[in-house]
């Protein structure tokens, strides 16, 4: 038994297991397999497990309850967790975040569990944040799912096949919308709101790769899931697919209700996660922020802090927290003095904002002193995300004044993590000072 497992698999035999927690294992998803509901049980409780995926294909009846027993035994930690199936009502009803038909593929259940994961610290981060602003007379309004029937592009020429799985998607509730090029479907994707895309890959594959690649690389794009939707004779392998986030594959040969089913999975948990996401952002409308930069100002933040360092013991999550200070550079002495540094400082603070997962908190503790707080979150995983930060405003010049060249901000970096038995204001104070401590030196 690995000590270090993170994923939990619930199978009665390898048949789907043994590949998939191979696979999961080498993409860097440690796994541990349970045989049984009292197996799941024990690894839940001696173990920091994220995610859990339940083969309930061959699982018998007790699989469709061992969503909800796998939740209950991690409370209060959210526990995100897949069903192995084809995608049906009492799936859904069972309580399983995703349904993912066979065969799942390490790369495409890695995909969707970094996505399932993040999003159930958003909603405990967006519980915390809840009671931190009751505190202080703020309500934040309880995420709400976007009603309505679900919108899907269909992008592709009118092949016969396309078009009987655009009817099967219209036949389970779906609003689908046809774009014939790549051109179309980007300008839909950039005019309205969709909760999936379906990308047919007939004569053209490599058309229909390129459409995936190039919503991510859109920020705004970058989670909305796709489905390819290809030939039986493609060239394309579902590694080759999935490798470049494409959410599922499905071919004609997989009856097309079926497929149109796990288009609309994929767009129930998008919608989910949009939920989530929207509701923390209005956080920076609630008053309480820093007017400057729309961070946390000060006194949130240790607020916050606390109760976030409570919630990690309880949960038996990590929690890291990382100061930037603005380091001391002869330019940045010269914008100082001429009050062209603080000038630049709401920009700074904005960037920082944007530049954080949506779970984390940033702060401005001081005119040129930044704090993050990032729940779930190790030590080397907190320093790489404060030095991704930092790298990005370090390529940003700002206006240093007349007959000036620009300058940039460089920052000093400070991490700690927070260990059993310290107080969230000793972790605080620790990653505060390795920052001026290398601004010393």
């Amino acid at each position: 038994m690995s000590i270090n497992a993170r994923i939990l698999i619930v199978a009665r035999d390898d048949t789907r297991a043994g590949p998939l927690a191979e696979g999961l294992d080498r993409l860097g998803w440690r796994t541990i397999t349970a045989r049984g509901p009292y197996a799941a049980m024990a690894a839940l409780a001696d173990l920091q497990i994220e995610a859990a995926i339940v083969d309930v294909i061959g699982g018998g009846e007790d699989s469709l309850t061992m969503a909800r027993r796998l939740k209950a035994a991690c409370a209060p930690r959210r526990l995100p967790v897949i069903a192995i199936a084809t995608p049906s009502p009492d799936i859904e009803a069972a309580g399983f975040d995703l349904t993912l038909a066979p065969p799942l593929h390490p790369s495409q259940a890695a995909l969707r569990l970094e996505s399932l994961v993040r999003l159930a610290i958003s909603e405990e981060e967006f519980e915390l944040r809840r009671e931190t602003f009751a505190e202080r007379g703020r309500r934040l309004e309880h995420p709400e799912e976007e009603g309505g029937p679900y919108r899907v592009l269909a992008v592709g020429e009118p092949a016969p096949q396309f078009l009987a799985l655009s009817n099967a998607l219209a036949e389970v509730g779906a609003e689908v919308v046809g774009a014939f090029t790549a051109y179309t479907a980007f300008d839909y994707l950039h005019e309205r709101p969709f909760d999936a895309v379906a990308l047919w890959a007939g004569e053209n594959q490599q058309e229909a790769l390129s459409i995936s690649a190039g919503m991510r690389r859109n920020t705004r794009l970058f989670h909305l899931p796709t489905l390819l939707y290809q030939r039986s004779d493609s060239y394309v392998t579902t590694a080759e697919a999935y490798n470049k986030g494409i959410a599922d594959v499905a071919s004609p040969d997989t009856p097309e209700t079926e497929t149109a089913r796990r288009i609309v999975e994929l767009a129930r948990a998008y919608r989910r996660q949009n939920a989530i996401r929207i509701a923390l952002e209005r956080a920076r409308s609630s008053g309480l922020m820093d007017a400057a930069t729309g961070l946390f100002t000060r006194d949130l933040f240790a607020a916050h802090l606390v109760r976030l360092a409570q919630a990690a013991r309880a949960r038996n999550r990590p929690l890291s927290v990382c100061v930037l200070k603005i380091a001391e550079k002869p330019e940045v002495t010269v914008a100082r003095a001429g009050g062209w540094l603080d000038r630049a400082i709401p920009q700074i603070g904005s960037m920082v904002g944007r530049l954080v997962r949506v779970e984390d908190t940033a702060a401005r503790l001081g005119p040129e002193l930044f704090a993050l707080a990032l729940p779930a979150t190790g030590l080397t995983a907190a320093k790489a995300a404060g030095e991704r930060i930092a790298a990005v405003i370090a390529c940003t010049a700002f206006d240093a004044g007349d007959n000036r060249p620009p300058f940039v901000a460089e920052f000093d970096i400070g991490v700690a993590e927070l260990q059993p038995g310290e107080s969230a204001a000793r972790t605080l104070e620790i990653a505060a000072s390795r920052a001026l401590q290398k601004q010393a030196s």
